[in-house]
């Protein structure tokens, strides 16, 4: 018997099976359902797809025996790999690399043919193999078949790295949206209170001051207090859009449209703004995704809104899988071009109205819409005003 050489590029080799992190995993019926179509297309009891470690050749399957490895030194596909096309030994006990080998009297092996399993990278990972009990050949439809069968077991391979190193890409994306939504909510606690105080000591200083300040200082301490209010706003539309998806795990109930329009009211609505709407009864809808939807979308009506009579309209419509809503309003409207770009988290618009934004709320808005397998588009006119139109699954 002659124990295999060890390919030239050994190292290299293993380092390539390790990338696959298929060594001593369980059997996939993927894997399995090749080894059994080889063994019927080559009408042999035994077929292996095998994978040649360090020391051992781990069976991925076996089909037609129970054996989950065997000795390298021992192993026929050992010999294969060193080979450029299939491996094929007619009798085994007539082979001077075979002869004494334990696996002819313990496993009656006597014939063999191994196709080398070859990654993009042309590394020789292992093998599929068939044995028989008796001296044998193959036909050439049969070395057809039991080739392709190997170039199955590559892609099988590489579907399985492609997957592996998706789910670790995906495990680390979690684990840093985890960490920013924390340091987003820490952050945000901890800068609102003293943007809070900024603000209040601002309107305080003006009103103790008003008849001792020049127009300028007051002018100032407006800068301070707008400049102040946007950062606010930032911080709250930060901690909302990192909070948003919690909303999503609320159970779904039957709601009226007026018990939610109450409350974006006592919100929102001020004198000389009107809300309107058809009371309707929704069915199996997430009052909390739906209640927050709502408020971002009339609070932008109101916000660029430079009418004396501000109006918003919130109308529903029952589709067939589906419920939708249009929040229109009679505001400044938002130009053709920039229709698209709004709904772009940060994503800030220009506008003649003197009116910041922070480029979050309706990206929050998208992202919710969107999670309830729905979808979100804005009709505009400048000075007109605008309709936001959006759809949320049932």
């Amino acid at each position: 018997m002659k124990a295999p050489k060890f390919p030239t590029n050994e190292v290299e080799r293993l380092k390539a099976v390790n990338s696959y992190s298929i060594i001593d995993t369980l059997p996939e019926n993927d894997y399995d359902n090749l080894t059994e179509l080889a063994a019927t297309i080559c009408d042999v009891p035994i077929a292996l797809i095998t994978i040649l470690d360090k020391e051992r050749n781990f069976f991925k399957s076996h089909y037609g025996i129970s054996l989950s490895e065997s000795p390298r030194e021992l192993s026929f596909c050992g010999h294969a790999i060193l080979e450029n096309d299939i491996f094929i030994i007619n009798d085994a006990r007539e082979d001077i690399r075979f002869i004494d080998n334990p696996l002819l009297d313990e496993q009656n092996v006597v014939f063999y043919a191994g196709v080398p399993l070859l990654d993009p990278s042309g590394y020789k990972l292992g093998t599929i193999c068939i044995f028989d009990h008796i001296p044998r050949q193959l036909n050439e439809s049969q070395i057809k078949a039991l080739k392709t069968l190997g170039k199955q077991v590559v892609n099988l391979l590489e579907l399985g790295k492609k997957n592996t190193n998706l789910n670790l890409i995906k495990g680390e994306l979690e684990e840093r949206n985890a960490q920013l939504k924390s340091f987003a909510s820490l952050v945000s606690h901890d800068l609102k209170s003293p943007l809070s105080n900024i603000i209040a000591l601002t309107d305080l200083l003006k009103e103790e001051n008003k008849n001792n300040l020049s127009d300028d200082s007051l002018q100032y301490l407006d800068y301070i207090e707008d400049s102040t209010t946007v950062l606010k706003d930032y911080i709250d539309g930060i901690l909302l859009y990192y909070s948003a998806d919690e909303l999503l795990t609320s159970s779904k109930v039957n709601i009226k449209l007026s018990d939610i329009v109450e409350d974006i009211k006592h919100i929102l609505i001020s004198d000389h703004e009107q809300l309107l709407f058809t009371d309707a009864v929704i069915k199996n809808v997430n009052k909390a995704a739906l209640s927050q939807i709502l408020i971002n979308l009339v609070d932008n009506a109101l916000k660029y809104n430079d009418k004396q009579d501000r109006k918003v309209e919130i109308k529903y419509q029952l589709l067939p899988t589906h419920h939708k809503f249009s929040v229109i309003d009679n505001g400044i409207g938002i130009p053709l071009n920039q229709q698209k770009e709004i709904f772009e988290i940060f994503k800030t618009i220009k506008n003649d109205f003197s009116k910041s934004n922070t480029g979050i709320g309706l990206s929050t808005v998208k992202n919710l819409v969107e999670k309830l397998n729905g979808e979100i588009a804005v009709d505009s006119e400048l000075g007109k005003g605008s309709t936001f139109s959006f759809t949320i699954e049932y």
